[in-house]
């Protein structure tokens, strides 16, 4: 049923700014000497490679994909590692990706640009005996078919390409996964689809919802990134899903939009999971993922930085390097002993404590904690106010939001998931799109963030003033258009509400309706002093996710009224460490 609802444009052929050194379409196989250096501004080859070039590889509908392979040479039989996403498979050189490592301050020194766009180099692995596969995916570059985006046709496909990799005479069988991103997101469909030669996944930052965290997060059809994914990517012979019209056709969750979440309860493989809390894109679903995904053997890193510096940095290769010698070289090493979880708690003054060992997330020792709205004060308090005061903002003014204050007199550590629960009225309007977001303030009351990359340059204050959320932290975001607040009772709990998202409930004249709003989870530390700010607002206070994208225009009129005390408490709920 889904399969037919999706709908097609014309695919289009890769454009020079995408094109790697290596993308033109020449199969067989060479042997890469160490040394060899595929441009100037990456590095040398430390060991021989042997390069198989643009292989065929058959799908189980028939379809015919290629893929670069780079393993080592020799008769030893080795595991290999798949990077899997629409990314051209000899992208590392390209214009558009040594633009990205220089936007985020990354050097391109510190790979080879043999390495798929988000994924593991091969100069590092295959002289730790690996083998990696970078696949052009279905639809993609040279590969046939009709390209989608993440969806369970990605499992289906990634099942078929580990197990073809998993009988090549060069490989020992075991097959694992890494990369972010994209090639994180895809980690779940493939895992889910529980391929027999599948031994471990590194999912390293990705969406799990592509309704709920790409194109309708809240209930809004905010398509900025998704247009620009869609359109920046996906480049082949054929045609590629046209995500945008599938917004505007099917705007509440059908079969669609449920082909686009991976079935967790199936996802049952070793995993080495990593987040941040910094990423409005991806922290939401790389959390719902580690939440919901049934593997025993789970660990789970959460970092204070930006993915692409943490993935390539060198000690966390290395560590890397010690999950994957566990399940797909079967050593007997330590790995086992690592924390399941270790947290970040950031605290935005340049002291962040990172690799915080617990047996859970949030930590056992967290107490969900309600901090009551007082309308009339303007702060927050444990103490529930008696007297209903309602605050009102117009959407159409300046400011159109309101906001709550709270002073911690001792050390206060949040970690974990918070969420909003107001009642809420619409004045001239039957619907309301709220945006709410927790901010540390200092203790002269100004808004403390921090940059999430190396770059700290003049274009990148530019650029993050207002957006680019993912180069810089500002808080814990939410949102929702209260039309969409039916829960699911199935997947929400007391910490992390999940909303329905299929139905539409308009408001009446004069209706106060509660909500609940899931707020991405958080590691804050605020010192005495300091304050926490939480705001309410008409409009996305946080900009767009990346640069250069389509900014969303809430569906705003009217009044808002956000009740606070008596019978209509708004509050909000807090991750507060006990120790």
């Amino acid at each position: 049923m889904s399969e037919d609802m999706k709908i097609y444009l014309p695919s289009s052929p890769l454009p020079a700014p995408r094109t790697g050194i290596l993308t033109a379409f020449d199969p067989g196989t060479r042997t890469l000497e160490a040394g060899f250096q595929v441009a100037p501004p990456f590095k040398p080859i430390p060991v021989d490679i042997v390069f198989e070039k643009d292989v065929a590889i058959t799908l189980r509908d028939g379809v015919t994909v290629h893929a670069d392979i780079f393993r080592p040479v020799g008769t030893e039989k080795v595991p290999v590692i798949v990077a899997y996403s629409p990314y051209g498979k000899a992208q590392g050189t390209s214009v558009s990706v040594m633009g990205v490592f220089g936007l985020v301050g990354l050097s391109n020194g510190i790979v080879s640009g043999l390495e798929k766009f988000e994924g593991p180099d091969p100069a590092f692995w295959v002289e730790q005996g690996y083998a990696i596969c970078n696949p052009d995916i279905r639809g993609v570059v040279d590969s046939d078919g009709d390209s989608v985006l993440w969806d369970r046709q990605d499992g289906r496909d990634g099942h078929d390409i580990i197990e073809w990799l998993a009988e090549q005479e060069w490989c020992s069988g075991k097959v694992g996964m890494s990369g972010t991103s994209y090639l994180a997101a895809t980690q779940w469909f493939t895992a889910a689809e529980q391929p027999p030669h599948l031994a471990a996944i590194n999912p390293w930052e990705g969406v799990s919802d592509v309704y709920r965290d790409l194109v309708m997060r809240g209930g809004m059809p905010d398509i900025g990134f998704g247009q620009q994914l869609q359109n920046g990517s996906f480049f082949g012979k054929n045609r590629k899903e046209n995500i945008v019209a599938e917004v505007e056709q099917y705007p509440l969750i059908n079969d669609l939009w449920a082909n686009k979440i991976p079935d967790f309860e199936r996802i049952t493989a070793p995993a080495y999971v990593v987040a941040s809390y910094s990423n409005t894109l991806h922290t939401a679903g790389t959390f719902r993922a580690w939440r919901r995904m049934a593997s025993e053997q789970k660990w789970l890193r959460v970092h204070n930085s930006q993915e692409w510096p943490d993935y390539y940095d060198e000690d966390n290769q290395a560590e890397l390097l010690h999950f994957f010698d566990r399940y797909l070289k079967d050593e007997q090493n330590d790995w086992e002993e690592t924390p399941r979880v270790r947290y970040s708690l950031l605290d935005l003054e340049g002291s962040d404590r990172v690799a915080i060992a617990a047996d859970q997330f949030p930590p056992s020792d967290v107490a969900s904690t309600k901090y009551y709205l007082n309308g009339r004060t303007r702060t927050l308090g444990t103490a529930t106010p008696t007297d209903d005061a309602p605050t009102v903002y117009a959407a159409a003014s300046n400011p159109n939001a309101v906001s709550f204050l709270i002073r911690f007199d001792v050390e206060t550590v949040l970690v974990g998931y918070p969420k909003a629960h107001l009642f809420v009225e619409a004045r001239d309007a039957d619907d309301m799109d709220l945006f709410v977001l927790i901010q540390k303030l200092d203790a002269h009351g100004t808004p403390l963030e921090a940059f999430t990359t190396p770059n700290q340059s003049a274009v990148i204050h530019d650029l993050t003033d207002y957006g680019a959320t993912i180069l810089k932290y500002k808080g814990s975001d939410g949102r929702l258009r209260v039309s969409a607040r039916n829960l699911d009772s199935a997947l929400s709990t007391e910490e992390v509400p999940a909303h329905s998202f299929d139905v539409v409930e308009k408001l009446a004249p004069g209706q106060i309706v509660d909500v609940e709003i899931d707020l991405l989870p958080l590691g804050l530390v605020f010192y005495p002093g300091e304050q926490l700010r939480f705001v309410i607002s008409a409009r996305n206070l946080l900009g767009t996710m990346m640069p250069g994208i389509q900014e969303y225009v809430p569906a705003n009129s009217g009044q808002h009224v956000i009740h606070t005390g008596g019978e209509h408490a708004s509050y909000l709920q807090l991750p507060v460490q006990t120790r």
